[in-house]
């Protein structure tokens, strides 16, 4: 079994403490405490808590940018685009104050659209971009800027997450689950060629 080196123990200490409590909850203090040693050996690893904040930013969304790969290896578009909203919907519920972190909280480090997204530095959204992109080259969508329809996507399923997640949904989570998926095909639908 390979030894954790104190970097990744500082950062899976630190994830357990935001999953469960949010970004609040990672003091350097706190997080010390967790790996075994003092505050100020985190220093070494990280410069401050906004580096380790953004260091959890950056390996959620990685993590989401590698489940939807995995689950989206379909040769059917239609399918795989269907399947792009699976693991974000997965994430967004099993690990709310993450996903509030890396999606709904404002950073001075966040990517901003179109800049950011158009040079390909967002992993999720190249996942949808790429897709957009083989899409249209196939005729299987209509033709149109694929970073403005990776968005509307996004933001759809976005959208619905947030009003879930604030109580404005009556549906349990299969019922909200069957929604999204009901109201992605809908947005496909209209975008197909």
């Amino acid at each position: 079994m390979t030894r954790l080196t104190t970097a990744e123990k500082i950062l899976r200490a630190a994830h357990r403490l935001f999953d469960s409590e949010g970004a609040e909850a990672v003091t350097m203090r706190r997080v010390a405490d967790a790996v075994g040693i003092t505050p100020m050996a985190i220093y070494r690893h990280f410069p401050n808590r906004d580096a380790l904040l953004k260091r959890l930013s950056d390996d959620s969304f990685n993590s989401v940018a590698h489940e939807w790969k995995v689950r989206t290896r379909s040769p059917d578009l239609i399918k795989r685009l269907m399947a792009l909203a699976e693991p974000y919907l997965d994430y967004a519920l099993t690990h709310p104050h993450l996903f509030d972190h890396a999606f709904s909280v404002r950073r001075d480090d966040a990517r901003r659209y179109p800049e950011d997204f158009r040079a390909g530095l967002s992993p999720t959204f190249n996942v949808i971009v790429d897709a957009i992109v083989e899409g249209m080259a196939k005729g299987v969508l209509k033709q149109d800027d694929p970073h403005d329809v990776a968005m509307a996507i996004w933001a759809q399923q976005h959208g619905l997450i947030a009003l879930y997640r604030a109580g404005r949904f009556s549906y349990d989570e299969a019922q909200f689950r069957a929604f999204c998926k009901q109201s992605l095909g809908r947005l496909i639908d209209g975008i197909k060629a």
